[in-house]
């Protein structure tokens, strides 16, 4: 090891060092030097600050149909395999939704997006609450474009998604990164991705791996709706439609396959159904460590034959003081 490296080393060890006991003197309320038992109560030695962690999920039966009947006794939750203590539930059926509609315009889809364009507009005509809901379109052939920003005018974006035309290569990851990075990390609320596309990549420089890590640390649910014609069967699905599934129910939403482009208003009329047949639930982590680790969300109920559906987990924020440290 060098002596750059040995200094190097040293250094992060003393930042660390000096924020972990700025962190415990400041939740002991000292910074005198002193022990912090001296005048104080034991139990006011350590305040340790746990994020409220949110979860939005859906819950249904065995043939699919949404199950809107159940409350807080019917459910436990689990973090990383340890059973967590809810401290918030409700049934969200009335909260704002901000949507990012994403189109694949590429050449493969050609000959459905006529159907899909309707398919889309009706969507948002159906859904959206003019004040209270907000959507934007994004395209996404060779070039991601945000072709409508944000709006509740069901009229603009209906008028942004027929002028949109069929191109060329395929960026899907790119467009789902930005839309998340950009658009909807900031945003609050229910926060909705819609991808309508084949699910093939050729084009972008972000992997499946980095876009769906971008969706989960935006907190964003992904309805994917797949434009080919395969109907998904298990082992025997396209590559692209495996994709397409798993950015779908890793971040809590669900993957449409409709074997015509006439079945696409049916996918979509789902999709509504489901965003107002939610339920929420809130708990604080019992893992205090803050160091932006991922950690896996589970959600059981006691009902038999039942499917909860939400995201597969979180990324941990790290502290605001040991954000701003450079602890190379």
């Amino acid at each position: 090891m060098t002596q750059m490296n040995r200094q190097r080393r040293v250094l992060a060890a003393v930042a660390i060092l000096a924020w972990s006991v700025e962190a415990a003197d400041i939740a002991s309320g000292q910074n005198t030097g002193t022990r912090p038992d001296q005048g104080t109560n034991k139990s006011d030695d350590l305040v340790v600050h746990v994020e409220l962690v949110n979860v939005l999920f859906t819950v249904t039966d065995r043939k699919g149909q949404l199950v809107t009947d159940l409350d807080q006794s019917n459910f436990r939750i689990y973090e990383d395999n340890r059973l967590q203590m809810i401290t918030n539930f409700s049934k969200e059926t009335d909260l704002p939704l901000t949507i990012a509609l994403l189109i694949d315009t590429s050449s493969s889809i050609r000959e459905r997006f006529k159907f899909e364009q309707q398919a889309a507009i009706d969507f948002l005509q159906s859904t959206l609450r003019l004040g209270k809901d907000k959507a934007l379109l994004i395209t996404f052939d060779s070039a991601v474009e945000l072709i409508q920003d944000f709006t509740s005018d069901v009229e603009s974006l209906s008028k942004a998604i027929r002028r949109v035309r069929p191109g060329g290569g395929t960026r899907m990851f790119d467009s789902i990164y930005l839309a998340c990075q950009e658009k909807l990390k900031a945003e609050t609320g229910r926060k909705v991705m819609i991808l309508i596309s084949d699910g093939d990549d050729n084009l972008s420089l972000q992997t499946q791996r980095g876009s769906l890590e971008m969706a989960q640390r935006s907190d964003v649910t992904i309805y994917a709706i797949s434009t080919n014609s395969s109907g998904f069967f298990g082992l025997m699905a396209p590559k692209a439609d495996k994709v397409l599934k798993r950015l779908a129910e890793d971040t809590g939403g669900r993957a449409f396959f409709p074997f015509k482009a006439e079945d696409l208003t049916e996918s979509f009329q789902n999709i509504g159904s489901e965003l107002r047949s939610q339920y929420s639930l809130a708990y604080r982590s019992s893992n205090a460590a803050r160091y932006g680790a991922f950690r896996a969300i589970r959600i059981e109920t006691d009902r038999r034959n039942l499917r909860v559906k939400a995201r597969k987990g979180y990324y941990a924020s790290r502290p605001a003081s040991l954000q701003s440290r450079n602890l190379r």
